[in-house]
Parts: C-alpha cells; structure tokens; sequence
C-alpha cells in the first residue's frame, strides 16, 4: 500500500485512518509520519554510500521544515544541518544536531548569528559575497577563533524549475563568481583569522532535470583545483525534486541516479585530476520532508457562479503558501473515497485572489464537515506560513512508528499572536 491510499475506501496515511485522527483534532492541521521521515533521510544516505562517495555528511536544509520533533528524528538517524538564520542554528542544536555537521548558508548573515556560529564553533559558513567573509575574519579576530570557510560558487547555470527558486545564475542574489573567489584567495588580509575547508554550490530547488547539476559540479571541482587548497570537503548542495504532479514521476531522477551523476562528475572533474579525496557534502530538504507530510483540511461551503464551482476550506494561503506563490502542483484527496466528480477551484478564506489551492481539479461533491487532504506537504508548508488576516498558525501533529500520534506543535491562540 502506498503511504497515502484508500483502503476499503478510507483515505490513509502512513497506516493511520485520516478520517479517525480529523474526528479527534480540529482542522486544519499538518500530519507527519516519522516512518516516512526516517525511511527518506535513510534511503538519501544509503544511496551517497552506495555510490562510493567519500564520508558524506547530510546536512538536512532546515529552512523546508524546522519542526522540533521532526529534526530530533533527524539527528538521531546521523544528520548535520544546512541553516540559513541564527534560529535555525539553535533549532539545530536543541534538537541534538552536533555543531560539527552545520553548514551556515544564506546571504544576509549578521554579526550577531556570525558570532554565536563561531561561538559553537560550526562546521562551516557557507560564504556568499567578499564583504562577508571580511565581517567573519574581523569577527574571528575579535574572538580569537579561525572561521572555517566554504564559498558557495555561483557555477552560472540555468536549472529547469521555478524562477523562483533557481540559485545558480550570475542574475540571483546567491553564491560568489569564479573570479571573485579566486582573487580573495590572493589577499592575505581576508584570511588572518579564517580558513579555506570548502567549496560548495547549490543551484536550485524543486530539480527534475540534473544536466544543470552536472554542469554545476564540472564547475565545482575545477574551482576547487584552481584553489591549490587541500579541501576538506566539495558540497554538492540540495534541490533533488519530488514528484508533486503524476506528471513528474517518469521525469524525476531516482536517488541512486542522481548520486551516480554527483560520484560521475566528481571522478571525471576532480579525482581523476588530484590525489586528494574530500569529503561530499548534501544539503537534502523537501526530498528528506515533502512526502512525510500532508494538509487536512475541513470543506467551510460550496458557492457556484455560473460555471465556476467553488469549494470552500477552513486551510488558507497562511498555513500552505506554495500554491499562491509559484503556482505549485498539489494533489488533493477527500477523506472518503467516491467516484461523482464536479470540476472546482479549491480556495481558502484568505482575502487574497491567490488563495486557491487548485483551479479546474475534478474532486467529489463534497459538503461542508467533509475532509480534504493536501498531499505531499512536509516542505515549505509550516515554515512558510503566517499569521496573516490575523490566523492562528495551524496544528502539527506526528504519527511515530509505533503508530502513536502526537502533538508536536499545537495551534496558536489569539492571544500568542503579535
């Protein structure tokens, strides 16, 4: 049985009757599956493994799902952390993820996050423009500590996905030029109180297509030659999509492809050219998180006008905001298996336009107390969210994997909002 089918005409997740758990919690809420957490960051590693890559470190990108209890699973199974925030760096820590596997990107540190980074003395900071890495050495010296420094190279290269979330390309806020990175190497004054351990990329999210990511790799490993540094380690970054569209499925590389592509490149690039061996570092999110979370949500009412039937849910743009900003694709399901379809636009109750979570789906008639699911929902769902039009953020629960639900987060109150 897949982890989200009907069985006897029961819509079930992760084992657990959807219908049952949305009976006893008040919708809308997110529902995670720690079996399907573990089984994805545990296929991701084996895979690295399997394709001979030398000591890989998952580092799990916080910024698709910093959920307490979903990153202490993480960490007990061996990740590290990709961090964006000085929050993510202490959501990190709390949830047992030893400082020695955090990588810091993002390229808007401050002084505030560079200085508790070097205090917990992190992996590495993922370096993204010359000004930074002035900040962090200054910052070093004022500790007395030595930075461990990655530059994230901006390989240009243009991914097929969402403008959007494309990170590759000279035109995008991310990552430093080939001859910016070189040329810092030569003054001496960037580097009194830092240290050159990596290089790294990361190109994009939501990737289908992984030319772009060989090309990006090529770039990587004859940069990181040009060094003439002993690296310590080459980090490949994140962005292996999911199939949120059945469209995607033949498209979507399988995990052990893509990690014959990252060892391919490497080989041909780098170790063929070199006697050193670094270690490879991934930066995995919505692939480790997407599908271990799905959105339940209550229908409010139908309103037709004309030929266009709306049906109304109490789940908003708030709460799941991928939809209303890159117009992504996500499966919807009632609760209760019927084969009666009518042709809808699913919208919320936000006072926003984009507010819809699929125009024209065909979808059972459904009436109001009746559940809908939003399927693959673990990344970018929670994280994203806000308390716009004054909504309390929804409540997130988990199904262990002795089949036990718990409350990992519960909704906010009115009066916890600012």
């Amino acid at each position: 049985m897949n982890d989200l089918s009907y069985h006897k005409k029961k819509l079930v997740f992760s084992k657990t009757d959807i219908s049952s758990v949305a009976q006893k919690y008040k919708t809308p809420f997110f529902l995670y599956s720690e079996e399907i957490l573990s089984r994805n960051y545990s296929s991701f590693s084996d895979a690295a493994k399997n394709a001979g890559l030398n000591d890989p470190l998952i580092c799990f990108a916080m910024k698709s799902n910093p959920n307490r209890e979903l990153v202490k699973i993480l960490a007990k199974l061996g990740s590290g952390a990709d961090i964006v925030s000085g929050g993510e760096l202490k959501r990190a820590l709390e949830a047992g993820i030893p400082a020695d596997k955090i990588v810091f990107s993002g390229v808007g540190k401050t002084a505030e996050e560079i200085e508790f980074a070097l205090k917990k003395d992190i992996y590495s900071f993922n370096v993204e423009s010359i000004e930074e890495l002035e900040l962090i050495n200054k910052l070093s010296r004022k500790h007395k500590k030595t930075a461990r420094i990655c530059f994230r190279l901006n390989p240009v290269v243009k991914p097929k996905t969402h403008k959007f979330i494309s990170t590759g390309n000279k035109t995008h806020k991310f990552g430093i030029l080939e001859k910016d990175v070189l040329d810092s190497l030569k003054k001496k004054s960037l580097w009194t109180h830092s240290r050159l351990v990596g290089l790294s990329i990361h190109i994009g999210s939501q990737l289908l297509d992984l030319k772009a990511t060989g090309q990006a790799i090529k770039r990587l490993s004859e940069i990181a030659l040009m060094t003439n540094i002993s690296l310590e380690f080459l980090d490949v970054g994140g962005g292996l999509g999911v199939d949120y569209h059945p469209d995607e499925t033949k498209k979507m590389p399988q995990i052990s492809e893509y990690m014959k592509l990252v060892a391919k490149h490497l080989e041909v690039h780098f170790y063929s050219k070199t006697d050193l061996r670094p270690r490879v570092v991934f930066e995995p999110g919505r692939k480790i998180v997407a599908k271990a979370g799905i959105f339940v949500m209550s229908v409010l009412r139908n309103k037709v006008s004309e030929d266009n039937h709306f049906l109304i849910v109490d789940g908003g743009m708030n709460d799941f905001m991928r939809p209303a900003i890159y117009g992504a694709y996500h499966g919807l399901l009632p609760v209760r298996e019927a084969k009666n379809q009518v042709r809808c636009h699913v919208v919320g109750p936000i006072c926003e336009t984009t507010d819809c979570f699929a125009s024209d789906r065909d979808l059972p008639k459904l009436q109001a107390g009746d559940h809908l699911v939003l399927a693959d929902t673990g990344a970018y769902g929670y994280s994203m969210g806000s308390n716009y039009n004054l909504r309390g953020r929804p409540l997130e629960l988990l199904v262990k994997k002795n089949k036990e639900l718990k409350v990992v987060n519960r909704p906010q109150k009115y009066e916890e909002l600012l």
